[in-house]
């Protein structure tokens, strides 16, 4: 941090002025953009006029006229110097209607805020007595209404009807308009106002600015300037982000970074265009904040924290900012840390013989400013991707709060140009807040606050994660028991998505038993093709860092795809054939890659429990320690190139099941069968096309619907219905024969072989296989 204050220093941008910065009376510092927090602020809503001398009337101006101003900080009215307008707005001098022909109160205030005024201090107007622009009437001056001090009118295009009179106070010591109003016409920059939020001087010397507001007030009725009775009003108003106390202007000597020098801001402007924002609008704005905020004060008045490593000469007080001597300075911090700052004197930090370039005197002092824990958090990148033997700046994304882009993105971002000349991320991601059941920002002092560790011990640190991921960030994310029983239980089905992968590839070698992908079961390749095609979309949104489809798309196919398709359908080849039997090899060999494919896309969001599966798969070749050190999976790793006429006839093949699915759930609720496997199903056909499909593919449609025999035929039979797919009747009826044993499907080859009369023809080979230790 110290070097790059070094360097901006060295290059021109940093120097100490008097500027109004927010200030925390409380903390007794000032504030950077980031560290303010807005709250509702119950305020005085006060009406004051400002007698209008005699000297610099315009023509047809009459005398003894007040103009009006309005503010919600009384306390700022000590330092007014002037009254500003905007210079093509009309002004009107009105006469207020007292009851009496010659009351002769007469107010000046924008044209088109007469009625809303009058309205909120309780008068009307008896006539207007002329109008004109505030450029006309640049060369009035005001009395103070409490203070002996004469008052220009200045014009500044910030002065609008939004609310007030169209004429607003200015005081240079406590705003920033103010400030920028005031150097143009050479006003004093006046400041009445201590570290502690007291008054120095004048009537209210020695007491809080917030004491003082009544008393303000009761002294312009007292002199006969307060217009309007009380009133207050509830706003937004800048607090501070530690005590939550309202904050201050106040006119400081603080350090700044210039950000028009080296066109800085242009700079950092055309290098936001250069990244990638994610959402979008996260580049507007950044932009609009980097366009219109002032020079960055980064100078804080605290008693901790990286110090400006600057010195002051202790005869003359003139600043020594030698860079290469204040360099030799920091070195201290490399050893011992920025406590070395305060542990050494100057003259133990300073190269011996260093004098004072103004006056030549060798006795110094150290600045007792930090600086800015945001240029702290600015410099971040700076410390952590750069130097070693492995150059990685900038970094590929930032990830933060929404909160972020006044803050670390913002910092970040000008400290990264200033240095070195570029922005410090390829790509910028945001998250929304997090909010509770009923909706609300989470919040200590509120008391709904869910700790994650408490999450963590009750669920899981996956499951924590899974909520994460499972919800577009962009938008707020709730969070509820209700809503973590639900990740909970999305969790549990990955989980068994995984466990039944696992423990049907007990005993299976990889680089033993794996069959070619030219010579796996059609469905097995269809799922590969399916995988490849999820391994692509996931990598893709991973790319665009839309986390909540990879989630959403890896849910689905293991709840869908995989537990309600493509496991009921090969749960019979995996637990009834031979275990070394080329089909039963093939599913374990399409579950061996599906497993490993979709445990690297789950690793990002279930870190603890992808790296529990990878631990547990068979070992395959020279496959990394970790998950966390794998690539995601590519559609050539997984696909085992289904041609697509293929591809599509199994999709045709599903289609058929959902019909055959209805039609045994029928028969199950009118109690022909209590199971599937009870089941022997007719499919009647019609039409070109789907009877040649059934028929090619007969020997699969046993294990397709989980039924103990399918016959396809033309042919109407009793009890047919009519499916939606057009040219299908589906039938249901009980199975001949008796139940298998082993396979649990039916048979009228049960009870009749010699060997394994209990099981089927199926079972019995199997069975004598193993008997022979095949």
């Amino acid at each position: 941090m110290a070097d790059a204050f070094l360097t901006f220093l060295e290059k021109g941008y940093v120097y100490k002025g008097l500027r109004p910065v927010l200030w925390c009376w409380r903390d007794q510092t000032a504030l950077a953009e980031a560290e303010i927090e807005y709250e509702m602020k119950t305020s005085p809503s006060l009406w004051a006029r400002y007698p209008i001398r005699t000297d610099g009337l315009p023509k047809g101006f009459p005398p003894g006229a007040f103009a009006v101003i309005w503010t919600t900080t009384p306390w700022t009215l000590p330092a007014s110097m002037a009254l500003a307008f905007h210079p093509q707005l009309r002004y009107a001098l009105v006469e207020r209607d007292t009851g009496s022909p010659d009351s002769g109160e007469r107010y000046l205030l924008a044209e088109d805020l007469v009625a809303r005024v009058g309205k909120e201090v309780g008068w009307r107007v008896a006539k207007q007595l002329g109008a004109w622009t505030g450029a006309e009437l640049a060369g009035l001056t005001f009395e103070h209404p409490f203070l002996e001090r004469r008052l220009p009118a200045v014009l500044a295009d910030y002065v609008t009807l939004e609310q007030g009179s169209g004429i607003v106070h200015t005081a240079p010591g406590h705003g920033a308009e103010d400030f920028e109003t005031g150097r143009k016409y050479g006003l004093e920059i006046y400041c009445p106002v201590d570290a502690a939020g007291r008054f120095t001087e004048g009537p209210f010397a020695g007491e809080s600015i917030w004491d003082a507001n009544p008393k303000i007030i009761e002294l312009l009725r007292q002199r006969g300037h307060r217009v309007g009775g009380d009133a207050t009003i509830e706003h937004s108003y800048p607090h501070c982000w530690r005590c939550h106390q309202p904050l201050l202007f106040r006119a400081t000597e603080q350090w700044f970074i210039n950000l028009e020098h080296r066109r800085l801001r242009q700079r950092a402007l055309e290098e936001i265009k250069k990244t990638q924002w994610i959402p979008a609008w996260g580049e507007e704005r950044i932009s609009d904040m980097i366009r219109t905020r002032p020079d960055w004060c980064i100078s804080r008045q605290r008693l901790w924290g990286v110090p400006i490593p600057v010195f002051y000469c202790e005869k003359c007080g003139e600043k020594f900012l030698d860079v290469p001597t204040l360099r030799t300075a920091v070195k201290y911090f490399k050893r011992e840390g920025a406590d070395a700052w305060f542990a050494h004197t100057a003259e133990e930090l300073l190269p011996q013989g260093t004098r004072c370039e103004s006056c030549g005197h060798s006795g110094f002092r150290q600045e007792t400013d930090i600086l800015d824990v945001w240029f702290d958090s600015g410099c971040s990148h700076l410390a952590v991707l750069t130097g070693g033997a492995e150059r990685r700046w900038p970094a590929d994304v930032y990830i933060e709060g929404l909160d972020q882009y006044r803050g670390w993105f913002h910092s970040s971002l000008l400290v990264a140009v200033g240095v070195k000349d570029a922005a410090p991320y390829r790509a910028v991601v945001t998250n929304a807040w997090v909010l509770d059941a009923q909706g609300r920002p989470m919040s200590k002092s509120v008391g709904n606050v869910i700790a994650p560790t408490e999450i963590c011990e009750k669920y899981g640190a996956d499951v924590l994660r899974l909520l994460i991921a499972s919800v577009d960030y962009h938008g707020d994310l709730w969070v509820s028991a209700q809503l973590l029983e639900q990740a909970a239980e999305a969790y549990r089905k990955i989980r068994n998505t995984f466990r039944f992968c696992l423990s049907n590839l007990y005993g299976f070698d990889p680089e033993k038993d794996a069959v070619a992908p030219a010579e796996l079961e059609e469905l097995d390749r269809w799922l590969l093709g399916e995988t490849a095609a999820l391994a692509e979309r996931c990598r893709a949104w991973y790319d665009a860092y839309e986390f909540h489809r990879v989630y959403h798309d890896l849910y689905n196919f293991c709840t869908v795809t995989l537990s309600a398709l493509y496991f009921d359908i090969v749960k019979d080849r995996l637990y009834t054939f031979a275990p070394r039997s080329r089909a039963r090899r093939s599913a374990q060999t399409a579950l061996d890659r599906v497993a490993r494919a979709l445990v690297r896309l789950a690793a990002p969001f279930l870190c603890f429990t992808s790296e529990e599966i990878w631990q547990h798969l068979p070992r395959a070749g020279e496959a990394p320690a970790s998950v966390h050190l794998a690539e995601f999976p590519r559609r050539e790793e997984v696909d085992a190139g289904l041609p697509a006429d293929q591809a599509a006839a199994w999709e045709k093949l599903f289609a058929v099941r959902t019909e055959v699915l209805k039609a045994l759930e029928q028969a199950r609720q009118a109690k022909k069968i209590r199971s599937s496997l009870e089941a022997q199903v007719y499919l009647r056909v019609s039409g070109d096309t789907l009877g040649p499909l059934l028929r090619h593919y007969q020997g699969e449609l046993r294990a397709l619907f989980i039924v103990s025999s399918v016959a396809v035929g033309g042919e109407a039979r009793p009890g047919l219905v009519k499916a939606e797919l057009p040219g299908l009747e589906v039938g249901v009826a009980p199975a001949e024969g008796k139940k298998c044993e082993r396979c649990w499907n039916y048979s009228p080859r049960v009870g009749t072989l010699k060997v394994h009369p209990s099981v089927c023809e199926r079972c019995a080979p199997v069975l004598s296989a193993l008997a022979s230790g095949e």
